[in-house]
C-alpha cells in the first residue's frame, strides 16, 4: 500500500495513566489528556502518527487497570477480556509528562468512545506503545493529508510539522459542519471539509496538484483510503515511496474482526497498481 507500515509492534509492558482532563472538542470528538508515572520514558517524538493500543475492560468487567492482561486471559471468560483499541497521539507534552488522545464518539456504539465519553478526572486507562511511521518529508514540494474523523488527531499533529510556508493539501470527511475543527500550521493550507466518502474521493480527484513532488499521508476508513491510493498511483503518478497509507478501520468490521484480516487486505491492495 504505498509505504507500508514497518514499524515493530509497540513494547508490550503496560503503561498505567490517569485522566488528567477532560474536554468536549466537538459534538463527536472528546479529549483526554493522561498523565502519571507510567509515562515516564514515553518515546513520541519522531513520528507524527505515533499511536498507542488501549486495553479497555469490557462494561461490568470485575477488574480496573491497573491489571495483567495475561491473567485475566487465563482466568476470566473471553466476554471479560480487555479490548485494544488503537488510538493516535494528539500531542505529548514530555516535560509535563501529559499525553493527549481525541476520542471519536457516537453515543454508546464501541468501546473507547463510550469510555472517553464518561471519563472523569482520576480515572485510569492502560496502554501500550508508542508506535508510529510517519511524518512530514521536509525535503518534500508540498504535502496532501486525507482522512476522515478518526484521523484529525494524526493530521493536526503532522500539520504542525509542515515546513512553514510549505504548500499543504488536507482533505477531511467529518460527519458534519459541527464536527469541523480549527487546524494550526505555519503552512500554507488548503483545507477542504467533506460530509461523506464520495465527495472526500471527489474533492481528490479534482485537486489541482501543485508543480513539485508531494508527500500523501491518506488514512482511514479501508475502502476510501483503498480508491485514494488507487487514484494517487495510477492517476496522478505519484511514486509508491511518497505515500504512507494505511486503513484505520473497516466499515461493518469491529476492530478486532479488522485486525484479523487487515494483513491480507494489505496485500490484495498492493495488487491494485502494478
Amino acid at each position: 500500500m504505498g509505504r507500508m507500515s514497518t514499524t515493530p509492534k509497540p513494547p508490550r509492558r503496560p503503561r498505567l495513566t490517569y485522566v488528567e482532563e477532560v474536554e468536549q472538542l466537538t459534538p463527536g470528538m472528546v479529549r483526554i489528556v493522561l498523565g502519571g508515572p507510567g509515562l515516564e520514558d514515553f518515546p513520541a517524538d519522531q513520528f507524527t502518527d505515533h499511536y498507542v493500543k488501549l486495553q479497555i475492560p469490557p462494561a461490568g468487567a470485575s477488574y480496573a487497570a491497573p491489571f495483567d492482561p495475561e491473567e485475566v486471559k487465563a482466568t476470566l471468560p473471553r466476554e471479560q477480556w480487555p479490548r485494544v483499541r488503537t488510538y493516535s497521539v494528539r500531542a505529548w507534552d514530555a516535560g509535563q509528562r501529559r499525553l493527549t488522545i481525541d476520542f471519536v464518539v457516537h453515543g454508546d456504539r464501541g468501546v473507547a468512545g463510550p469510555w472517553a465519553a464518561a471519563a472523569q478526572v482520576g480515572d485510569t486507562l492502560q496502554l501500550v506503545g508508542p508506535g508510529g511511521d510517519y511524518a512530514p518529508d521536509p525535503g518534500a514540494d508540498w504535502h496532501l493529508m486525507v482522512g476522515d474523523a478518526a484521523v484529525i488527531p494524526a493530521i493536526a499533529a503532522s500539520l504542525e510539522r509542515v515546513p512553514a510556508g510549505a504548500p499543504v493539501h488536507v482533505v477531511i470527511q467529518v460527519d458534519g459542519p459541527e464536527e469541523r475543527q480549527q487546524l494550526r500550521t505555519d503552512a500554507d493550507l488548503r483545507l477542504t471539509w467533506v460530509h461523506d466518502e464520495e465527495a472526500l474521493l471527489s474533492a481528490v480527484r479534482e485537486l489541482e496538484f501543485p508543480a513539485g513532488a508531494v508527500h500523501a499521508f491518506v488514512h482511514g476508513e479501508a475502502g476510501a483510503v483503498r480508491e485514494v491510493r488507487r487514484h494517487l498511483l495510477a492517476d496522478r503518478g505519484v511514486p509508491r515511496e511518497a505515500l504512507s497509507v494505511s486503513g484505520y478501520w473497516k466499515r461493518t468490521l469491529a476492530d478486532e474482526d479488522w485486525r484479523a484480516v487487515k494483513r491480507d487486505w494489505n496485500a490484495q491492495v498492493e495488487q491494485d497498481v502494478a
